[in-house]
C-alpha cells in the first residue's frame, strides 16, 4: 500500500484514502417512543367515527386526536387541504376477520372492493390471497383507507 500525505500533513495508506470512514449507527431513536400519525379535514367527524363507532379511545390535544389501540398510539391532525392517502394508514390485526366485517357492516362502515391485478376482495369486500393475510378495507370520514387483518397466525 501507498502511503500518502493529506493537507494536513497526516499519513494515510491509498486504501484508507480512498475508503469513506464507517458511520456509527444512532441508539437515540431505540428508546424513543414512536407513534404514526395522518390527517383529516374534519376533527369533530374524526373523533366521533374513531371514538363513538370504532370503539377506540380518543383523547383531545391542541393540536388534534391522540387515539390508543392496546399499546398503539396514533395522532390525527387537522389539514385544510387534506388529500386522502392512496395506501393503508392504519390497520387493525383481528383474530376473526368474518366478525371484524360483521361488526362493520353492523355500524354502517362499508368496506372496499377490489378487482385488481395484485388485490381482488370477494363479494363480502374481504381480500383472501394466498401469499398475504386475510384482509378487508374501509375508510374513515376524511377517506383515509384503513384496514382489518387476520394475520396468517390466527387461520
Amino acid at each position: 500500500m501507498d502511503r500518502i500525505s493529506n493537507e494536513r500533513g497526516s499519513v494515510m495508506t491509498t486504501k484508507s484514502a480512498a475508503t469513506p470512514a464507517r458511520k456509527r449507527a444512532s441508539n437515540i431513536f431505540q428508546e424513543a417512543r414512536s407513534f404514526s400519525s395522518f390527517s383529516v379535514d374534519d376533527l369533530k367527524k374524526a373523533k366521533e367515527f374513531y371514538g363513538d363507532k370504532l370503539g377506540l379511545d380518543v383523547a383531545e390535544t391542541e393540536e388534534g386526536l391522540e387515539l390508543n389501540a392496546g399499546d398503539n398510539a396514533v395522532f390525527i391532525y387537522p389539514k385544510s387541504n387534506h388529500t386522502p392517502a392512496s395506501f393503508t394508514v392504519l390497520n387493525f390485526a383481528v383474530e376473526d376477520i368474518e366478525a371484524a366485517v360483521d361488526e362493520l357492516d353492523s355500524l354502517g362502515i362499508s368496506l372496499e372492493h377490489y378487482n385488481l391485478p395484485d388485490i381482488k376482495t370477494d363479494e363480502r369486500g374481504i381480500a383472501r390471497g394466498p401469499h398475504g393475510p386475510t384482509i378487508a378495507w374501509f375508510k374513515d370520514p376524511a377517506g383515509n383507507i384503513l384496514s382489518v387483518v387476520q394475520p396468517k397466525e390466527f387461520d
